[in-house]
């Protein structure tokens, strides 16, 4: 399955994602839950999902900084109501951080934390990949505990991004590797080893995006693979709209997919 994640089509909404994705033929949508109201509510992501014809296959919990306050402050209550939504939409998928530093009762308990949410909800929590926070190339300071990187620590279910491999210089394609079954989602997308979290699109960075995807086929992988990119400087529809398109070209190519979809 080749989804498209809401925040790739931002400073546009969670609308405007449905409609790319029914247009370009995205087999599914990947709902960031964040600032935009719409994708706080279970009743408007239900509707876009029926009237576009487009599955949702993942909810992204709001656990970035700038969405520290939507649905609370209490992380767990955010988890909860993340796995809500997903039941509610037909959602197999929570995307989850690992914890801040600074939030040290809540980075204590995570990992039986997620297991516990797993095993009462029946959702797949997706630990997804992070990075230090570097201000050069020499100097990084680690943000996320109990570590960045999920095939550190005992999750059922994990996430692995390509932007923040890249920003951890670390190799996306010996990740899964480790995680081996315990891969569930993929962020598709790309970046330069650069300090910047930069989500390109597939194959205009340096990471090993293609062999990651011919690895996935290789392996049989039956998780989701979800473009997940900036296309902020997209000056206009049409331009937003080939991105999207080249990079659900790029899946298809490289999953080996011919067709809409890949079963």
């Amino acid at each position: 399955m080749i989804g498209l994640s809401t925040s790739s089509v931002y400073p546009e909404s969670t609308a405007h994602a449905f409609s790319y994705a029914a247009l370009l033929g995205y087999d599914a949508v990947e709902v960031m839950v964040g600032i935009d109201s719409l994708s706080q509510q279970v009743t408007a992501v239900k509707q876009l999902s029926e009237h576009h014809g487009v599955p949702v296959c993942a909810i992204h919990a709001p656990c970035l900084l700038i969405t520290q306050r939507v649905w609370g402050t209490d992380p767990w209550g955010k988890l909860e109501r993340s796995a809500e939504m997903a039941a509610a939409v037909g959602a197999d998928v929570v995307v989850v951080h690992p914890p801040f530093r600074w939030q040290k009762e809540y980075a204590r308990e995570f990992v039986q934390g997620i297991a516990g949410l797993e095993e009462s909800t029946g959702i797949a929590f997706a630990v997804e990949n992070m990075y230090p926070w570097r201000a050069t190339q020499k100097r990084a300071l680690e943000v996320y505990l109990p570590s960045w990187d999920p095939s550190e620590n005992d999750y059922a279910n994990t996430t692995v991004d390509l932007s923040h491999a890249a920003v951890a210089q670390s190799d996306p394609v010996a990740m899964a590797e480790r995680l081996a079954e315990r891969l569930r989602h993929i962020h598709l997308t790309d970046g330069t080893g650069s300090a910047k979290d930069e989500h390109l699109i597939p194959g205009r960075g340096t990471q090993p995006v293609a062999e990651l995807l011919q690895h996935l086929a290789a392996v049989d992988f039956a998780g989701h693979v979800v473009v997940e990119v900036n296309t902020r400087k997209c000056a206009t529809v049409d331009a937003r709209t080939a991105d999207l398109a080249e990079a659900l070209s790029f899946a298809r190519t490289h999953l080996g997919v011919s067709g809409p979809s890949m079963e």
